[in-house]
C-alpha cells in the first residue's frame, strides 16, 4: 500500500523499518520538529526523522497537523493508509479521513487500559502482570478507536519501563505488518473497545520521581522500575561533600526491617515502610549507570546510613 508514517521516538522506528521491509511504499514520514536534545542542548531531529532521512524517505515536521496547509498537503498524498506510532500530536477528523482505508495507531497497552501518554511506565508502576500492544483504527477520541490486532507479553519481576519498551516495540512492529496485510486484503475486522476497565496513563510528572521509602517495598520497587531509564526514580544520599542525588535504575523486593530509608547492609538493601528494596543498578549525578557492586566501590553506603 501507499502509506504515510507518523512517529517521533525510538519506539516507532521498528514499525517503520518493518513496513519498509514488507514492501509498502512510504509516501512521507511525519515527525515532531527538531528540538534541543542531549547534554549540549543542540537542535537535533527526532529519532524517526533521523532514521527516515538515512533511508531516503521524504520527511515533514509540522508544528501542527491542524494547520489548513498541512491538512491539504496530507490529503494530496493520495494515501491508502496512514500508520501512527507515538507521533505526539492530535489528528483532526480531516486528517483521519484523508487516507482511503483509514489511519491506524500502534498503542503500547491492552486497551482500554492505559489510554494516553505513558502506558508502558504506568503498567509497570501499577504492578500489572500482563500488558501488550494493539493496532486500532483511529478515531477522534483519545485511544478510543476499534481494535483490529493484539499481542500480549508478561511483565516480569525485573522488567523496567526500558526493557518493556524495547520488547513491545519489536512485537508491535510485527503486529502492525500483519494488520496492514489484513487492511490491504480487506479482511480486517476492527472490534469496538469496551469502556469497562478504561484507565488513563497520564504523562509522568517530575514530582513522581522522588522515591518514597515510607511506602511498601512493592510500591517503591514498581516506581523504580517503571521510571527506568527515564526520568529515573531518585533518592539523596549523604557524602562528605553534602547530599548527592542518586537515580535507582533497577531493584527487587526483599525481606528486611528498619526505619524507612535506612541502609540495612553493605549492598544497598533499603528499608521501606513494609519490607525492603535492594537497589541493583544506580547512577550518581554526572556519572554513567552502574551495577550496584561497581557503584558502591566508588560511593560506599554502609549499613546504618539514612537515605532521603
Amino acid at each position: 500500500m501507499r502509506i504515510a508514517f507518523l512517529g517521533t521516538p525510538d519506539f516507532a522506528i521498528p514499525t517503520l523499518a518493518a513496513l519498509i521491509e514488507a514492501g509498502h511504499e512510504i509516501a512521507c514520514v511525519y515527525s515532531q520538529p527538531p528540538a534541543e536534545r542531549g547534554r549540549g542542548k543542540a537542535m537535533r531531529p527526532s529519532p524517526v526523522h533521523d532514521f527516515a532521512e538515512r533511508h531516503g524517505l521524504p520527511v515533514r515536521t509540522p508544528d501542527s497537523m491542524k494547520a489548513p496547509e498541512e491538512i491539504a498537503t496530507f490529503a494530496a498524498l493520495n494515501l491508502d493508509a496512514a500508520v501512527v506510532v507515538a507521533f505526539g500530536q492530535i489528528l483532526t477528523r480531516e486528517v483521519l479521513d484523508a487516507p482511503r482505508l483509514g489511519c491506524y495507531n500502534l498503542h503500547g497497552s491492552l486497551l482500554p487500559r492505559w489510554r494516553g501518554a505513558a502506558p508502558i511506565q504506568r503498567a509497570v508502576m501499577a504492578g500489572d502482570a500482563v500488558t501488550g500492544v494493539q493496532v486500532m483504527l483511529m478515531s477522534e477520541g483519545l485511544d478510543e478507536g476499534p481494535v483490529l490486532a493484539s499481542a500480549t507479553t508478561r511483565i516480569d519481576a525485573l522488567d523496567t519501563a526500558g526493557t518493556l519498551h524495547d520488547r513491545l516495540a519489536q512485537i508491535g512492529a510485527a503486529l502492525m505488518v500483519q494488520a496492514m496485510d489484513q487492511v490491504a486484503r480487506g479482511t480486517a475486522h476492527p472490534v469496538a473497545q469496551s469502556e469497562d476497565g478504561a484507565t488513563y496513563a497520564r504523562k509522568i510528572r517530575t514530582r513522581e520521581s522522588a522515591i518514597r521509602w515510607d511506602r511498601a517495598a512493592e510500591v517503591a520497587d514498581r516506581q523504580i522500575r517503571g521510571l527506568s531509564p527515564f526520568p529515573g526514580a531518585w533518592f539523596t544520599a549523604p557524602s562528605s561533600r553534602g547530599p548527592v542525588r542518586v537515580k535507582a535504575l533497577l531493584s527487587c523486593v526483599e525481606g528486611g526491617d528498619g526505619a524507612p530509608g535506612e541502609v540495612l547492609d553493605g549492598r544497598l538493601l533499603i528499608a521501606c515502610a513494609q519490607g525492603a528494596v535492594r537497589i541493583l543498578r544506580a547512577q550518581r549525578e554526572g556519572r554513567a549507570p552502574q551495577d550496584v557492586d561497581d557503584f558502591l566501590r566508588g560511593f560506599p553506603l554502609p549499613a546504618g546510613e539514612r537515605l532521603s
